[in-house]
């Protein structure tokens, strides 16, 4: 299962020292480009602030807090899953669905209903994580009913498996198939459903924590997000 644990500045490379404020931040996977630069940038704004990572699909990070594992913020893939927490989040950006088919789209999928064709090896995320949900809803609306051949745990699994050749075409972030090694087609029947992101503050004591989502909701926060191609709540 694609998973990645991120240290937002390492002492050694970034001069970190024993007296750095970790702010621990768990985000979608399909969060990882974007809010990695955006830790980035943050802690240039905070000295003494280590933001530390932890991506994952949505409904494995909500798991662990409600287990107890620490966390200062959380951000997810979807409303539905962050509502499983006593948070109060906020909607900070959006996404939409795309077909995701190796480089140059050489099957020449055109349409999500060409993926019903039983020689196509076509993968997905599972219904419980939200990519999956999604993907179920778009595909609800097209009227297509596909067999995939698995369904993965987080959206990066999927692009990544197209991208290897081990399957022909996926369902994916927008986002993720822009930062893949992959090709996207866009999906009509996707206008209507919404990917939404929404983020909290997990410990209402960590001032840092506030100050995070403050600048991942605010102007230059959202202009990063922007550069990968997430649109505005």
């Amino acid at each position: 299962m694609w998973r990645v644990v991120l240290v937002g500045a390492l002492l050694a490379a970034c001069g970190g020292t024993d007296d750095d404020t970790r702010l621990t931040v768990f985000a979608a996977a399909s969060l990882t480009e974007s809010f990695t630069e955006l830790g980035a940038t943050f802690e240039d704004d905070h000295p003494g602030v280590e933001v530390v990572f932890n991506f994952a699909g949505s409904s494995e990070l909500v798991s662990q807090i409600a287990d107890g594992a620490p966390a200062d913020v959380v951000a997810t893939a979807d409303e539905a899953t962050m509502a499983r927490l006593d948070v109060a989040p906020i909607v900070f950006a959006t996404n939409r669905l795309e077909i995701v088919v190796e480089p140059g789209n050489p099957l020449g999928i055109a349409r999500l209903r060409d993926l019903d064709d039983p020689d196509l090896v076509v993968v997905r995320c599972a219904d419980p994580v939200p990519c999956g949900a999604y993907a179920r809803d778009v595909l609800a609306a097209a009227d297509v009913d596909i067999t995939p051949a698995s369904l993965e745990q987080n959206v990066k699994a999927v692009v990544t498996k197209v991208a290897l050749g081990e399957a022909d075409a996926g369902l994916a972030y927008a986002t993720d198939v822009r930062s893949g090694d992959v090709d996207g087609v866009e999906i009509p029947e996707a206008a209507d459903v919404v990917v939404r992101y929404p983020v909290a503050v997990v410990d209402d004591a960590d001032s840092d924590a506030s100050a995070f989502v403050g600048f991942v909701t605010g102007t230059a926060g959202q202009a990063i997000l922007a550069e990968y191609g997430f649109g505005a709540p």
